[in-house]
Order: structure tokens, then sequence, then C-alpha cells
């Protein structure tokens, strides 16, 4: 959303970074209730991501604060916005590059797996800083982390887990906006009335839509975001963006190899016998091949 905010309507990066991140905190306890109540949630290792990010998450909203509202402190942030964005989009890579291979099993029960406690804590400390200052990475870049911390976590514990610290990740963030007086009320009660609603309407469509097709759009917008951001010029992004697509196609086309055949093997004969002409005397019982 913060993309959209200042691209398409022209909201300046540091108030739109800080009006996402309050309009935020409408929309993510919504996921970590469902997922507290499926018990999919380790809160050994929330309780150590959130001493992290908390304190880190107000210090970057003050930081963005420090940063003024001139044109180049707009300028930086925007560059800062989209690193962001360009990592953010690198990790979501990587994270499905990690899932095709999946290392080992990762079937542990959540209360089996034991808190790693200055890993996960480094992990809240830089996570909490970047969402803090630009409003990205709570879900992209702090997962990925976590796949590495914690090869043994399952997919939806995973989820689950990074959810459920978000919540006072982004409410630090959020309170640090708030002090230090970035926040726009009519653009943050805008995207509350719009994406409540359409919170539901993404979880149907999450639903039925497979996530190999929706991952890649929206990492290709966020890195398209982000190449942006940094300044690259509009017919540079546009050569670079149809390399990326082709890249993506062929890469797609390896992977996939759709032109091998595999023929599969000859079925062993199925015997059918025609019971009812038998019954009827119509006619011997036929016994047919297929």
């Amino acid at each position: 959303m913060t993309p959209m905010l200042i691209l398409l309507f022209g909201v300046t990066p540091s108030t739109a970074i800080s009006s996402d991140l309050v309009a935020a905190v409408v929309m993510r306890p919504i996921g970590a209730a469902v997922h507290i109540r499926a018990g999919t949630v380790n809160f050994r290792i929330v309780r150590w991501m959130v001493v992290g990010s908390v304190p880190a998450a107000f210090l970057g909203a003050y930081l963005l604060h420090l940063m003024g509202d001139a044109k180049s402190a707009e300028n930086n942030i925007e560059v800062f916005l989209g690193a962001a964005l360009l990592i953010g989009a690198g990790a979501m890579v990587l994270r499905f590059v990690l899932d095709r291979r999946g290392g080992g099993p990762r079937d542990a029960y959540v209360t089996e797996v034991e808190p790693r406690p200055a890993l996960t804590l480094a992990v809240g400390i830089v996570g909490g800083l970047i969402v803090g200052l630009t409003s990205v990475g709570s879900g992209s870049l702090m997962i990925v982390a976590l796949l590495f911390i914690y090869p043994r976590l399952g997919a939806n514990q995973l989820v689950g887990t990074d959810l459920s610290q978000a919540v006072p990740l982004t409410l630090a963030a959020a309170l640090g906006a708030l002090a230090f007086g970035h926040v726009e009320l009519s653009v943050t009660g805008s995207l509350i009335i719009g994406s409540v609603p359409a919170v539901l309407v993404g979880s149907l469509l999450s639903s039925t839509v497979p996530d190999r097709y929706v991952r890649p759009v929206i990492t290709f917008v966020i890195f398209a975001s982000g190449l942006k951001y940094v300044g690259l010029q509009t017919t540079a992004l546009g050569w670079v963006l149809c390399a990326t697509l082709l890249a993506g196609a062929v890469a797609w086309l390896w992977l996939k190899r759709p032109w091998e055949v595999t023929m599969a093997p000859p079925s062993a004969p199925v015997h059918v016998v025609d019971r009812d002409a038998a019954a009827h005397d119509e006619a011997p019982a036929q016994d047919v091949t297929i």
C-alpha cells in the first residue's frame, strides 16, 4: 500500500509510510487471532522477537521523523524504501527456492521448537528498525530469517508465529508515527475503510487461487516499485522489467520442461463381464478385455 500511496496518489513518502503502519494495526490482529486459535503460534519465539522489534520499530519511526519533510529528506526516504522493497522481493524469491528445495522435514510440533534467543532477538531488532523506517519487512524479511533459524518449524506455524509478533511490532511503529506527527488521518481512515472489507475478499481469493500464481505477481510488483524508488529511470526500468519477465519465463520452462511428455505405463487388462445378459439368458456372458 505504501508504494501505491506514493506513486498513484502523490502522498509524501514519510506520510505514506506512517499512515500505512497505523492502518495495518487494524488488519494484523485478525490474522493473528486465527493462528492463535488454531494453535500454530510459538509464543516463546514471539516473545524474543518482540523484545527486539518493539523498541527498534519505535526507534525507526523516530529516525524517520529526524529526516524531516524537506525535498532532499523525502528523496532519501524513497531510497531507503526502495532498498527495503528490493531486499523484500529478493527474500520472497529466496523463500520460494528454499520451499522448493525443502532441505529437511518441517514437521516439528509448535511446542517442540526451542527458541534461539540471540539470533531471534537480532532478527527482531533489524526487522523492527526496517519496519519503523519503511513499513516494509514484517512479512517478507523476517519470515525468511525465521526459515534459516528454525529449519524444522512448519510452514503454517512459521506464518502464525511471524504474524503474531508483527502485531506488537506494527503497533509500536504506529505509535511512534503518531507521536512524531507523520500520520495523515484522512489517508489512514481511507485505508482502513477500504482495506478491512478487502482483507475478507482477499482471504476468499487466497483460499481458491494457488499461491504459486499469487506470489510471483506480488514479488514482481514489489521489485518494480523498489527499482523506481532507488532512482531507475522509466526507460531503463521498462527494459529491466522486460528482462526480468523473460528470465522468469525461461526459468519456468527449465523447471517444468513442458516438452517432456511422460508416457504412462500400460495398465493390466480389465475384464468386464456382461452379467445382465447372462441373467436374462439373452446371450452368453461375454468377457471383454479393455
